[in-house]
């Protein structure tokens, strides 16, 4: 097996969550009235085959291999995913977005979830042909154009939560590229400033928090005014950038704020998910036997909420299991960017982790009202061929990088 598979204890982790969440989505379409998700468990696990036969053939390749294809793999998807403006269609819980590739009415798959692919690879080829690590914004031009491009198309479409991985991505792989934090907390900064913008205490105290850090970090004096200047800007056009959400987006601020705003519309999804979760208990209502989801009370019980399902069914002991296979999975993969024989390999490593981690902290946190609703799925549960896809090829990458790290896989 191991000669088949390479790092046995990485492809265990991945197909006992890949079949974890086929099981769910399965419990999912199991409902009192039968709906077109009764038999979408089907299709979800041909797309794991398909995406466990990709991760093979990846991984029978070598990382260089992976570094050469890694330009031509970026312009392609980001080619395809440009399309979405033109041919997308919308779904989900974001039915307004332009999110879907979609021929005479079909929709074939998110190309933004290659993109989160081949962003890590395209991120850790520019970082890793440095020789030292960012100490300046202006060292940090080509890894910003890297993922602002794709960023923009995206928030086009638009797809917030989509959006918020990408910010995720960059932010982690900067940080395991050996960025200094000040640096890091002078690049969030305007997303900071937007969000406190609101209230204008809070964006004075943070204000004279920046100042006091461009001071300490005394980056270049044109870095450090512009900086100053964009956050002012941020907080002076934040109520325009209010008005110029799209309704859907406004409402799911609000209801994550108080759901009870508009408990028959935008709250009603995170409102149907606490009760799921909170009656499921120690041990949940059983496999099959969840109230809240046979009478199809929770929205988009396959896919944005699938969490829910699983806390409702099978209470705080199933949660904690799936959690506790994530946590392992990180940690694996941690061992890996460690191991690994050179920075590009690392950070790709650190870089998939990193995507995987924010779509389950936003998921996870948006079911238990923690975090507003973006319609993002959870990694390897959701129901989604293109994601199921894209999780497995990263596998596979994953899968050569620990076969030429430095030693065997442990």
């Amino acid at each position: 097996m191991r000669r088949i598979f390479g790092d046995l204890r990485l492809v265990t982790i991945a197909a006992t969550l890949s079949l974890y969440g086929i099981a769910m989505v399965y419990s999912a379409g199991v409902t009192d009235t039968p709906t077109f998700v009764h038999n979408l468990y089907r299709s979800q696990f041909l797309w794991l085959l398909i995406g466990i036969a990709g991760a093979y053939g990846i991984s029978r390749s070598s990382v260089r291999f992976v570094e050469w294809a890694t330009f031509p793999a970026y312009l392609f998807t980001l080619f395809v995913l440009a399309l979405t403006l033109v041919i997308g269609k919308g779904g989900g819980t974001a039915a307004s977005s332009k999110s879907w590739i979609a021929i005479g009415g079909h929709r074939l798959g998110q190309p933004s979830e290659l993109m989160k692919l081949t962003v890590v690879l395209m991120l850790a080829k520019v970082l890793s042909s440095r020789s030292e690590s960012p100490t300046s914004i202006v060292d940090l031009w080509k890894p910003i154009l890297t993922v602002a491009i794709p960023w923009l198309i995206i928030m086009l479409q638009p797809d917030l939560g989509t959006g918020i991985v990408f910010i995720g991505i960059f932010f982690v792989m900067l940080y395991w590229a050996g960025t200094p934090w000040p640096l890091l907390i002078l690049l969030a900064s305007p997303v900071i400033s937007l969000v406190f913008s609101f209230n204008t205490a809070l964006w004075g105290t943070w204000f004279f928090i920046l100042l006091a850090l461009v001071l300490h970090y005394r980056p270049y004096l044109i870095e450090g005014i512009a900086l100053l200047l964009i956050n002012i800007v941020v907080g002076v056009i934040a109520p325009v950038v209010w008005e110029r959400l799209a309704p859907y987006q406004r409402n799911r601020l609000l209801v994550f704020l108080d759901p009870s705003v508009d408990p028959r519309n935008a709250g009603y999804h995170v409102i149907q998910s606490k009760v799921a979760i909170g009656s499921g208990g120690l041990l949940g209502s059983g496999f099959l036997m969840g109230p809240q989801k046979r009478l199809a009370f929770l929205p988009e019980q396959h896919t944005d909420f699938i969490f829910a399902v699983v806390g409702e069914e099978l209470g705080f002991i199933g949660v904690t299991a799936a959690l506790a296979l994530f946590l392992m999975l990180f940690l694996r993969i941690t061992n890996i960017a460690e191991r690994a024989n050179e920075s590009y390999s690392s950070l790709v490593a650190f870089g998939l982790m990193g995507c995987w981690l924010v779509h389950i902290i936003v998921n996870v946190g948006m079911t238990l009202n923690l975090m507003p609703i973006t319609g993002i799925p959870l990694p390897f549960f959701s129901y989604g061929g293109s994601f199921m896809l894209a999780s497995w090829l990263a596998i596979g990458i994953l899968m050569r990088i620990s076969y030429e790290g430095r030693g065997m896989p442990v």
